[in-house]
């Protein structure tokens, strides 16, 4: 299932970066995170599969899907890049890919043997506390960001051109 996982996040995500169609690559976008959450449900992290499928498969993805829709432009094509760009971008890709395998590999990892029903807990306690070291803050400062990105995607959709 890892491996089909894994596929499916690497294909989408190419797909995503060299489609020409805005359209489709909000589509290639939802497939990936759906697939990034399905990898969290594979290692039984379920909080952060369940943010994944709320915030980015159903939020961000929504709010993009409705700033494209808004847009009346949404059957072009995006022109293609230079072929200069394309090369750079691709020698930096693998680059960056090396040094994480490189990073990756060199770090020993070693198991936990922590209990994790007491750092839950303590999870759900920040999200509800708006304190000092809680999350309810920063939940409300990324809603405006939201919600200005959506008035300006209104703004500039409506602009008389």
């Amino acid at each position: 299932m890892f491996y089909i996982l894994a596929a499916v996040i690497v294909v989408f995500s190419l797909l995503a970066v060299t489609s020409r169609r805005v359209m489709r690559a909000t589509a290639y976008l939802l497939f990936v995170l759906l697939a990034t959450s399905g990898l969290y449900f594979l290692i039984d992290y379920n909080f952060m599969a369940g943010v994944q499928l709320i915030v980015y498969a159903g939020g961000i993805v929504a709010l993009i899907v409705f700033a494209v829709m808004l847009t009346d432009k949404i059957g072009s094509k995006i022109e293609a890049p230079d072929k200069s760009k394309v090369i750079l971008t691709g020698i930096l890709s693998v680059v960056g890919a090396a040094v994480s395998i490189i990073v990756i590999r060199s770090h020993t990892f070693t198991e936990s043997t922590k209990d994790i029903a007491q750092e839950v807990k303590t999870l759900g306690m920040q999200l509800l506390n708006y304190g000092k070291g809680g999350y309810v803050l920063p939940f409300e400062v990324v809603s405006i960001l939201l919600l200005a990105s959506m008035i300006a995607a209104i703004v500039v959709a409506k602009r008389k051109i």
